[in-house]
């Protein structure tokens, strides 16, 4: 985001933000995240986790979606949202036919107390 708001000590992030994620071995890449509210937790498309090298699974967990239910396996990662970093766990789904490749979700959101403004980002 390029213009990092504060209210009350809390960062406010639109409905879409550039995240960095990084993976084993140093791997980074800056991607376009959506950010979800309704998403109890994070998720990131399989091929962008394989080439984060994400792993190892560290559990498996029924996730119910718009798409139906699945049985999604679960990897700890590292995200950076609006300068703020926050390891978490994310769900690993086929997400080659939505828009975004990663999801943010409440997990994420949490934990840095962040407030989303539907009218930001301003520029991406």
């Amino acid at each position: 985001m390029l213009n990092i708001q504060k209210y009350k000590n809390k960062t406010i992030i639109g409905l879409y933000e550039k995240v960095v994620l990084q993976g084993n071995g140093g791997i980074k890449k800056e991607i376009l995240a959506r950010i979800d509210t309704g998403a109890t937790r994070s998720s990131i498309d399989v091929k962008l986790a394989a080439s984060l090298k994400l792993g190892p699974v560290l559990k498996t967990k029924i996730v119910k979606s718009a798409h139906g239910t699945t049985l999604r396996p679960i990897v700890e990662g590292t995200v950076e949202v609006a300068s703020k970093k926050i390891t978490s766990h994310f769900t690993i789904a086929d997400r080659s036919k939505m828009k975004y490749r990663v999801l943010i979700g409440q997990d994420v959101l949490k934990q840095e107390e962040f407030l989303i403004d539907p009218l930001e980002p301003k520029e991406i």
